[in-house]
This record gives structure tokens, C-alpha cells and sequence, in this order.
């Protein structure tokens, strides 16, 4: 299975911070904001991942992951000349699917929570085999400022709609998406939106038409966050702050997820750790090797 990062978008909300850099390579607290959509992918046992990003930032994005050898990946590039919709990055990025299932995060998405990397591989497990589309869901008190599902007295999914006025729930859809190996035909028959983007929603409303689409709702304590302005990213930073300070753990660690998946041994680990001994983050490597033994 293949995944894509869409990390494009001018990031205009955050100007003037982002007119120089792009918003998902500004940090978050105390790692690249890329790391955290990235980190999702590989949760969910995707080692494959494409990053599509504007023409401007793709050589700092390739300075920063590389070819993705050193977790065990493989990382490839493509850039998105204007941002033309979130379905577009299917467009983009047909080549690399090259036929197979995908999954799409959105680069400044940030998701933490127990029982969510056991979700995410039962989405990933549903598109292999040609289980149609799995979207999560997230109960706000904003719904809407999101594309947000309508349901049946049993709970499932009958419709969805982007950013409406009197939202039929409560339940945001996340920017997170599993598609089975449909997804790049789909996302050709699409017409642009009014706005001239190639919605994300209405990808999803095709699945819902073919009755073939899953809504997760998300459980309480999984934590959702958007860092789409300054507010938010402040947010995002306390909050994993907050957490790794408590508990010792961190959030969005690649080397850690890599290691745990089996992807590079503990030699491989050593050797990432090396350069960032006087770090904290490079500390926390070196406890991994010291926890494995």
C-alpha cells in the first residue's frame, strides 16, 4: 500500500512566517510539522510515501527526509504547481500509486490517541482488499468549518457535505483518508468545485455512491489537531509538550516508528542517534536501544 503527504499550499494564514518556508517544515514544538503526518503513515505500516509539495519547497523537503533509506522507506517527490484541490494529489500522484490502494494525510494534520494505529492498519487492511474508502471522523463543536457526515438511525454514513451552513452532526471528517485501488480512476472523473478545486469531498460522496465508503469515528481520547494558523500551531506545540513531558514518550518520532516496525535494526538506530547525542531528541533514541535489550 502506497501514501501520500499532501504538504502543498502556500500556508497564507501563517504569513509572514511561511513566506519564506513552507508550513509543513515549520516546527512543532520540537520536530518538523511534516513529521507528524508522515509519523501516521508509518503507524499504519506504510513504508512507501510520496510528498507532494509546491515547486519553491521541494528541494528543502528532499534536504530534510531524503530518499527515506535511513527509516527503511522509500520516499519519492512531486509538486503541485497551484493548490487545485486535495483530490488533485490522486492526479498527481498516479504514477506512484501505479495501481494499488493509498492513503492521503494532509500535511499540517496531527493525530495521537490509543487505539488509532490499530484503526488506521484495519483501514489500510479494508483497501488491500478492495474495501472501498475508510475516512475517520472527529465529534467538534465546529463542524462547520469542516467537510462533515450525515447519518442513519444505525449510524451509517448517507451523506457529506463540505463546510455547511446548518451541519447535519457533529462529526468533522479528518484529514485522513484510506482508499482502496480505485482511488486514481475516481479521482479522474471528478469536475472541479465552483472554488475550481478537485474536492476531497466529493471523491468521498463517489465512494458513498457506490456504497462502498466507512466512516471511524474517532474515540475521545484521540486528540485531532489542525495547525492551520498560529493559534493552533501554539496549540499543537503545548500539547505535545505536554504529553512528552509527562510521559516520557514522544510523538512523531520516524527513528522510533522505524525500529518498531522492524523497518532498521538497532545498528541502524545507533547510527541515526549518533549525530544528535547532545540533542534530547537524540537521547531519546539512544533510551530506545537501551529499552530493547
Amino acid at each position: 500500500m502506497k501514501g501520500i503527504v499532501l504538504a502543498g499550499g502556500t500556508g497564507s494564514r501563517l504569513f509572514p512566517i511561511t513566506k519564506a518556508v513552507s508550513k509543513q517544515l515549520v516546527p512543532v514544538y520540537d520536530k518538523p510539522m511534516v513529521y507528524y503526518p508522515l509519523s501516521v503513515l508509518m503507524l499504519a505500516g506504510i513504508s512507501e510515501v510520496l510528498i507532494i509539495t509546491t515547486p519553491h519547497d521541494a528541494a528543502a523537503f528532499r534536504g530534510l527526509l531524503g530518499d527515506g533509506s535511513a527509516w527503511g522507506m522509500r520516499i519519492e517527490y512531486a509538486v503541485q504547481p497551484s493548490p487545485d484541490g486535495l483530490a488533485q494529489a490522486f492526479l498527481i500522484g498516479r504514477d506512484f500509486i501505479a495501481g494499488e490502494p493509498c492513503a492521503l494525510v494532509l500535511g499540517d494534520n496531527i493525530f495521537y490517541g490509543a487505539g488509532l494505529q490499530g484503526e488506521m492498519r484495519a483501514a489500510a487492511e479494508r483497501a488491500k482488499t478492495g474495501g472501498g474508502a475508510t475516512i475517520f471522523g472527529y465529534y467538534t463543536n465546529n463542524p462547520s468549518a469542516y467537510g462533515v457526515a450525515e447519518f442513519d438511525a444505525t449510524g451509517k454514513v448517507v451523506g457529506l457535505e463540505e463546510k455547511p451552513a446548518a451541519p447535519k452532526s457533529n462529526y468533522a471528517v479528518t484529514g485522513l483518508y484510506f482508499y482502496d485501488q480505485r482511488v486514481s480512476d475516481l479521482a479522474r472523473s471528478l469536475e472541479p468545485s465552483a472554488r475550481g478545486e478537485l474536492e476531497i469531498t466529493d471523491l468521498n460522496r463517489v465512494y458513498l455512491e457506490l456504497n462502498d465508503i466507512r466512516l471511524v469515528k474517532l474515540a475521545r481520547g484521540v486528540a485531532w489537531l489542525d495547525t492551520g494558523s498560529p493559534e493552533t500551531m501554539l496549540q499543537a506545540s503545548q500539547f505535545v509538550q505536554t504529553v512528552q513531558d509527562r510521559q516520557g514518550l514522544m510523538i512523531a518520532c520516524p527513528e522510533e516508528i522505524a525500529f518498531g516496525n522492524g523497518w532498521i535494526d538497532a545498528a541502524t538506530l545507533e547510527k541515526l542517534a549518533t549525530p544528535l547525542e547532545n540533542t534530547a531528541y537524540g537521547r531519546y533514541l539512544f533510551g530506545l536501544l537501551g529499552s530493547s535489550t
